[in-house]
């Protein structure tokens, strides 16, 4: 009895070791080439995987974390962590406090997978918000060790001194300190935690010797706060900025580091293998079959539905006119639920209606649009048209699309003609005035607090034209200036011309996409007496482009050049007009304030209107 104990006690020592073990392929013998590069299968067992979100406020938007969770199920980590901004907070309410954080751990209860917690400056900005993440979730920094790799789950809100101006204080340094040193022997160390504190230049206080205490170990740090992600490889290993779960963002794409999504981390022996998911592609196996897909495809097409915008020659409103075309090319009706919202003031001809267009037809709707009284071009708030479109067969899935686009009357620019090329040398002297004045909050991208009215951030431009080139020309006022030349030219001040060289009729309606629009992105050099000449991504912009920007008292200002050729070549000979806008790039406390000052609504974003920004020869 006492060798069958012994026995069992070794098997259940040795069990682990077994399990440990690879799994390996068992394969037919081939001689010779072989179909297959390799048996050795990524399968070691020392590799786990887990998953990271991101700010989920700071400008939230509603059910976009929510969406992250739901994702988060379904790829199955073995645990997910956080970089903080789980709650708007900026209270000392303890009830709104309360409420806040319930609606929060309603998402995380959906979570199927363990969830670790970290502050942000909107968790904790005061005691009373302190206290509450005591209550509830008891340290706002600790460790834990797994599968030879130590977490570290930092605060950088120890001093509440908010956005912009992390800290490690001197008691957490004392705990991170101690944590290193009790784990010498992990295989690599990630540490967590919400403001980027090794690129901020308020003090940090103890963060420069936590990095000394790192930079002989592997390791790396993840954060967030910026709402825009970042790579940065210093100290020995890798730092990164997160994009957003749900936080405030333009939501410009992956090429700007601005997109909502999940991060999938595989620990390896050689140290994190990163992959940043987007929300909107992880999806379950039943999406889109191949009969959904043939049946439903018309009804994506930009074709559906087209409204024709309402150009005027001047600034007063009286009446108009649109055409809205309903295009169906299926071989069944296609239903369309339609309505008109006029804006107050506003009265319409056509407000809703049930229209069935027949199989391969088209439905055109002529609407008259009248003010009441006259009014103000920049007075009439844009009125929204809604379609809900769907297909009438039997036997198949029901499928409905929704569409909304955006209208109100606008004034169509008229261009000046020059007589003589202007010098792109960033001197604004040839330029008698600039005539477009853009200093109201109307048109603002910010995170809270960023944008502080027209002396923190505002601009004046014009455009004109010769025989061969579009010329712009822009003085931007700005109060703080943020041009280092390490940093990525979208974070740090600047300015942006967004043209869209198609004939107005097609470029009214244009999204913004890379395909049909060009960025003219550009940014101040760093000395008065230096002139930049950069323009980002510059090789996707028409060739022969010129800029020239130089620093001024209380901003910089802006000439640009833009080959009429490019115009030409978009509308097929000689072209007559185009659309365009203009934005200025604020940043300001060192980066963790940004806004993005429109002169008419960013093309890519949900207050875009038809026909905004329309200029003609």
């Amino acid at each position: 009895m006492k060798r069958l104990l012994l026995f069992t006690a070794a098997i259940f020592l040795l069990f682990p070791l077994y399990a440990q073990e690879k799994a390996k392929i068992t394969i037919e013998s081939i001689s010779g080439p072989k179909p297959y590069t390799s048996l050795d299968l990524n399968n070691d067992p020392g590799n786990f995987q887990f998953a990271i979100v991101s700010d989920r406020t700071g400008g939230h938007r509603p059910g976009i974390f929510l969406k992250g969770i739901q994702k988060l199920n379904l790829l199955q980590p073995e645990f997910v962590l956080s970089v903080g901004d789980l709650i708007e907070g900026y209270t000392e309410d303890v009830a709104e406090l309360d409420r806040q954080w319930k609606e929060f751990n309603g998402f995380i209860d959906e979570l199927q997978v363990p969830f670790f917690y970290v502050p942000g400056n909107h968790d904790i900005t005061n005691k009373v918000m302190e206290t509450k993440w005591e209550e509830l979730f008891g340290k706002t920094y600790y460790h834990f060790v797994y599968q030879d790799v130590l977490f570290l789950c930092l605060n950088s809100e120890d001093n509440y001194r908010g956005a912009g101006r992390g800290t490690i204080g001197d008691e957490q340094y004392e705990y991170i300190k101690k944590v290193l040193d009790d784990n010498k022997d992990v295989k690599w160390t990630l540490l967590f935690l919400h403001q980027p504190l090794w690129d901020q230049e308020a003090e940090t206080l103890r963060w420069p010797d936590v990095e000394k205490l790192l930079d002989s170990r592997k390791h790396t740090v993840y954060a967030g706060h910026r709402h825009s992600y970042v790579k940065y490889e210093r100290n020995n290993g890798k730092y990164f900025i997160l994009a957003t779960t749900g936080g405030g963002s333009a939501l410009r794409g992956p090429e700007l580091g601005e997109f909502d999504h999940v991060t999938w981390i595989t620990m390896t022996p050689n140290g994190p293998v990163m992959a940043n998911l987007m929300l909107e592609g992880i999806w379950g196996e039943d999406l889109v079959t191949e009969e959904m897909k043939d049946y439903f495809s018309p009804l994506l097409s930009a074709n559906a539905v087209s409204i024709s915008p309402i150009m005027l020659k001047d600034e007063v409103f009286e009446e108009g006119q649109t055409t809205i075309k309903l295009t169906n090319d299926r071989d069944v009706p296609m239903e369309v639920e339609l309505e008109l919202l006029a804006s107050p003031g506003i009265a319409s001809s056509f407000t809703h209606g049930e229209i069935e267009v027949a199989p391969n037809s088209v439905e055109m709707i002529e609407v008259e649009i009248t003010a009441v009284e006259n009014m103000g071009v920049d007075d009439i708030a844009p009125f929204e048209i809604e379609a809900e479109i769907s297909y009438v067969a039997e036997g198949k899935p029901e499928i409905e699309v929704e569409v909304e686009k955006r209208l109100k009357p606008e004034r169509m620019l008229q261009l000046t003609e020059l007589q003589d090329a202007v010098k792109i040398d960033g001197n604004l002297d040839e330029w008698e005035e600039l005539s477009i004045t853009v200093d109201k909050d109307k048109y603002v991208l910010a995170n809270p607090f960023s944008h502080q009215g027209k002396a923190d951030g505002s601009f004046k431009f014009d455009v004109a034209y010769d025989e061969t080139f579009l010329y712009v020309g822009a003085k931007i006022t700005d109060d703080e200036m943020v041009v280092s030349a390490e940093r990525n030219p979208l974070q740090k001040d600047g300015f942006t011309i967004a043209l869209d060289p198609r004939v107005a009729q097609e470029a009214a309606g244009g999204t913004g996409d890379w395909g049909e629009t060009a960025y003219f992105i550009t940014s101040p050099p760093t000395k008065k007496s230096e002139t930049g000449t950069t323009l980002y991504q510059a090789d996707r912009l028409p060739e022969g482009t010129q800029v020239a920007t130089k620093l001024i008292d209380g901003g910089f200002a802006v000439e640009l050049a833009i080959p009429l050729a490019f115009l030409k070549e978009k509308q097929s000979g000689e072209w007559n007009s185009f659309r365009l806008n203009a934005a200025q790039i604020d940043v300001d406390n060192d980066g963790s304030h940004q806004s993005t000052i429109f002169w008419k609504p960013d093309w890519r974003g949900e207050d875009n209107y038809l026909g905004s920004g329309i200029f003609m020869k």
